[in-house]
């Protein structure tokens, strides 16, 4: 077996010097990754009509990138253990670099697709190595508190940055720049890393699981684009869940997983020791990662193609309308952080959750002329707020204890259930959403064309009821798994980063 790091007791580390321009860069890098899982969503209609991009292919700008990112992360996070996170964190960065570049100067829809592709995998190389070096570096509790309140809030608040970004780019410069955007930031930040971060990696056996890799990569990817598939392609179309396409991506997902489970309860040095899962906290806190996934990532989406397409807001408009949401995460996230360490993450969790299924109820209650300021601001902000509560303790939740030899992993799937949850919860909730839209129009047919909007609206409005279940489950989850108290805020099981 794999052995861990001798950990140490709160306070007896020596604090890094460098360590708040650590957290600065690794903010700096996390927020670059998440932001790009939906910067594109704005962009799309420009993109497709400047490459030529079919309907039928538009998603993959979007999927490519949260399809390589998913499934490579628990691969990622094992190699930034071994090979050492600064390593990964940077060749991370520069790889994202190049891909970003492959895709703003991209000539057709399969470029463009492609370099979406490789972000996702240099992203799942970049990801758990920033949040591993965030774990090794910061060990007092408060301090470390913060630095996950920090990590916490780009976490929930990185979309809607994305979907303002996303917008403004689009409206003012060029889709490419949605892209293009990446490459200063990401070599910059490289370069101020390389003389600052130090060096860690795991000790003992660090035998790469290649087995293991394969199937949970390919069981992953398969699942996810399961998921994608069955998905309905427009408001008049159908689900696809029982078509022959789709059950034989589920069927792949279902062997692959299994033998993944498998290899691993017979691995030496296994890619996911269960002891890094089957923890009563860690476990609880990837399922309430999953759940909120699931249930949040579509509102982002539903919650913009509603603002433009049946209310008439131009792209930067609605990106626009998204800043309260990351306004309200940041603010939150400070207040959550400081009191992480004085009453734990439970009591933060679970009202958390319950106050952004409230959000989604609200949300479910609009009509084709619904005020922003009365209609949609008020539940965003309840959103916004009960998201921070949750994902500044479940950063801290997921890692506790992990030990370092698994720091990478333990990382790697706060990531990977959130994009698995994000991908699931889009295909679902928009089966949802366009079968509530065909079933009001099939009910309305004498008003033609004028009862798209309505029938629109109510397909969202039914996604975000849908959504709201998933939040509700996570707060249930949260309230009977989690058993952690305020040293969730502390140091347990991480040494010093090496010098």
């Amino acid at each position: 077996m794999a052995q861990t790091e001798p950990s140490q007791q709160p306070g007896t580390a020596t604090p890094d010097p460098a360590r708040w321009r650590i957290l600065a860069i690794i903010a700096v890098a996390q927020l670059m990754v998440v932001l790009d899982a939906s910067i594109v969503n704005l962009a799309l209609p420009s993109a497709k009509a400047d490459l030529g991009i079919s309907d039928a292919n538009q998603q993959w700008i979007v999927t490519a990138y949260t399809l390589t990112f998913g499934g490579f992360l628990l691969l990622g996070g094992r190699i930034a253990d071994y090979w050492g996170r600064k390593r990964a964190f940077i060749a991370g960065l520069l790889g994202f670099a190049a891909a970003s570049a492959l895709g703003g100067i991209a000539t057709g829809g399969a470029m463009l697709f492609a370099a979406r592709g490789l972000q996702g995998c240099f992203g799942a190389l970049l990801a758990p190595a920033a949040l591993s070096l965030l774990t090794v570096t910061f060990h007092e509790p408060k301090e470390r508190a913060k630095a996950f309140g920090v990590y916490g809030a780009i976490a929930g608040g990185g979309a809607a940055i994305g979907l303002l970004l996303g917008g403004v780019l689009t409206e003012y410069a060029s889709w490419r720049w949605c892209l293009l955007v990446n490459v200063p930031i990401a070599v910059v930040t490289a370069a101020i890393a390389l003389p600052i971060v130090k060096e860690s990696k795991a000790t003992g056996d660090t035998t790469y699981d290649i087995p293991g890799a394969v199937t949970v990569t390919g069981g992953l990817i398969a699942l996810v684009y399961a998921f994608t598939q069955a998905a309905p392609t427009g408001p008049e179309d159908t689900s696809h869940w029982i078509e022959a396409s789709t059950l034989l991506w589920f069927g792949l997902a279902a062997v692959l997983l299994v033998a993944f489970f498998v290899i691993e309860n017979r691995s030496s040095s296994p890619l996911l020791p269960m002891r890094v899962l089957l923890e009563r906290n860690r476990g609880g806190s990837y399922l309430v990662s999953l759940l909120i996934g699931i249930g949040l990532f579509a509102m982002f989406l539903f919650l913009s193609l509603y603002m433009q397409i049946v209310l008439g807001y131009s792209p930067i408009k609605a990106g626009f309308a998204f800043l309260p949401f990351s306004i309200g995460i940041i603010l939150t996230a400070g207040v959550a952080a400081n009191l992480l360490p004085k009453i734990g993450p439970k009591p933060l969790m679970v009202p958390g959750s319950l106050l952004g299924a409230a959000g989604l109820v609200w949300l479910s209650l609009i009509t084709t002329d619904s005020a922003y300021l009365t209609q949609i601001l008020p539940p965003m902000i309840m959103l916004s707020v009960g998201m921070a509560l949750v994902f500044i303790p479940l950063a801290s939740t997921a890692l506790h204890g992990v030990g370092s030899h698994d720091a990478g992993v333990g990382s790697a799937l706060i990531n990977t259930t959130q994009q698995i949850g994000g991908s699931l919860g889009t295909a679902l909730l928009n089966t949802v959403a366009t079968t509530a839209t065909a079933g009001y129009l099939a009910s309305n047919a004498a008003l033609g064309e004028a009862a798209v909007p309505a029938a629109l609206t109510y397909g969202y409005a039914r996604a975000f009821l849908i959504g709201s279940a998933f939040l509700l489950v996570a707060a249930v989850v949260a309230a009977t798994f989690l058993t952690i108290g305020k040293e969730a805020a502390s140091e347990d099981g991480f040494p010093v980063a090496a010098a």
